[in-house]
């Protein structure tokens, strides 16, 4: 393998989910391996890797526009590398290089392993690579063995598994990410006392849907079972996890998730939509009557929990009925916030090919709608935590105003408050809150 020397730069752009950041940290750690190292800005990079997603069509266009970027960059320095990996990379494959030759290669998900290998022969032979083939499920469990530049010292991500089975019909991810495979336990669990040998507070658990965690094995693991395990490693204080899927949640995972003293007080479920009919469209697996049930069991073993949810208006057939059993979801689940988004059609998915889409006007009515009634309730939900005390984990100063660091508590609420003392990231507070705002919470130290 080609050596690159010490004065090599390479510059990272990541799109889309906390998946495509964690792949990014092992990018990374690809590229600094062979002796790269981080580029402040584009201009300086001899490697840029754009790692994209394709959820949405936005999205995509956004990377198109940085790649005329690099585009011009190369005609200053014809030695740079281009790559495309990620989800968009998986979904065109090869078509992205026969429309824009500038990129140099492409990789898919299942293909970080390679990078070192890639841009060793890139730079040395020239010629253009595409890497998008779905390996054998088991590279998923090479994670551990590929070396992570973490952003963070005291938070970390750790994917748990690769894949979707679900095929929601709006949804491409398990097109371009392939069938659910799962780390083993043991795998998982090395890698997070690594972590906890580094002096990592915070874990967060990945995968596109985590209830689904184990289901491969076929021999009753499940998530779990993983919390059961990461439950006796020691150093690690909280454990979050992202993403829930409400279709494979079982009240023994509830159950295990309460009796754990390092999982956190915050579940996010992604609901989609208040209207059975339209969930039977979305292919979701589940109905309204299911999930609340789920939501019922999760209050009552876990008192307090903040809860978020997903939802999505104007998928196509959406009826004002519709739209109205979605606000009606909302004022009786009461979710602490709520991610808000109007259906975007991508190509390849049943939804894209569905009549009765919805018109552009319809679609943001209905969205200022649900955002109105939700950010009423956030506010009221964060009105009650006023003049209450919580354990927050310091992560640093604010942007705006050094003098004031910000934390989060278990269920993932941020709190700013004045530093005092002496105070490092990674520190455990007990922070008072003392105003709440919709989006945030304005506090005081007080031990």
């Amino acid at each position: 393998m080609k050596e690159v020397s010490f004065d090599k730069k390479y510059f990272i752009e990541t799109y889309g989910c906390q998946m495509n950041e964690s792949d990014t940290e092992r990018i990374s750690g690809q590229l600094e391996e062979l002796g790269y190292v981080p580029a402040d800005i584009l201009d300086d990079a001899d490697v840029v890797i754009l790692n994209t997603c394709s959820i949405r069509q936005n999205a995509e266009e956004k990377v198109y526009g940085k790649i005329g970027e690099v585009k011009k960059l190369k005609g200053k320095k014809p030695g740079v590398l281009l790559g495309i990996a990620g989800c968009m990379a998986q979904e065109n494959k090869g078509k992205l290089i026969e429309r824009m030759p500038v990129i140099d290669f492409v990789i898919g998900p299942y293909h970080i392993h390679d990078l070192k290998d890639i841009v060793s022969r890139r730079g040395a032979e020239g010629s253009h690579v595409v890497m998008t083939t779905q390996m054998n499920p088991n590279r998923v469990n090479d994670y551990s063995e590929l070396h992570s530049v973490r952003k963070s010292r005291i938070f970390a991500w750790v994917p748990i598994m690769q894949g979707c089975n679900k095929f929601c019909t709006y949804c491409i991810v398990p097109y371009v990410r392939g069938r659910e495979t799962s780390r083993t336990i043991d795998d998982i669990c090395r890698e997070i006392e690594k972590l906890a040998r580094e002096g990592y507070k915070e874990i967060n658990l990945l995968g596109q849907n985590v209830n689904s965690y184990g289901l491969d094995f076929h021999d009753g693991t499940d998530f779990g079972s993983l919390i059961h395990a990461i439950d006796k490693i020691d150093g690690i204080k909280r454990v979050r996890y992202m993403t829930s899927h409400p279709k494979d949640m079982t009240f023994g995972m509830v159950d295990a998730m309460a009796a754990s003293p390092k999982v956190v007080r915050h579940m996010h479920l992604p609901v989609q939509h208040g209207a059975n009919e339209i969930l039977r469209r979305m292919n979701r697996g589940y109905t309204i009557e299911r999930f609340k049930e789920l939501l019922k069991y999760v209050r009552e073993k876990m008192p307090g929990i903040t809860v978020t949810t997903d939802l999505i208006t104007g998928f196509p057939g959406e009826t004002e009925d519709m739209h109205e059993e979605t606000l009606t979801l909302l004022k009786e689940m009461k979710f602490d916030s709520a991610y808000t988004f109007i259906y975007s059609p991508r190509r390849g998915t049943p939804a894209a090919r569905m009549t009765n889409q919805v018109s552009d006007a319809v679609c943001h009515r209905r969205l200022q709608e649900i955002m109105n009634v939700e950010n009423e309730i956030s506010l009221s939900l964060n009105k009650e935590m006023e003049g209450k005390v919580y354990t927050v984990i310091a992560e640093g100063e604010t942007k705006q105003n050094p003098d004031n660091w910000f934390g989060r508590t278990s269920g993932n609420k941020m709190v700013i408050f004045p530093k005092t003392g002496s105070l490092s990231v990674g520190d455990i507070l007990k922070v008072r809150v003392d105003t709440a705002q919709t989006w945030i919470l304005k506090g005081t130290i007080v031990e």
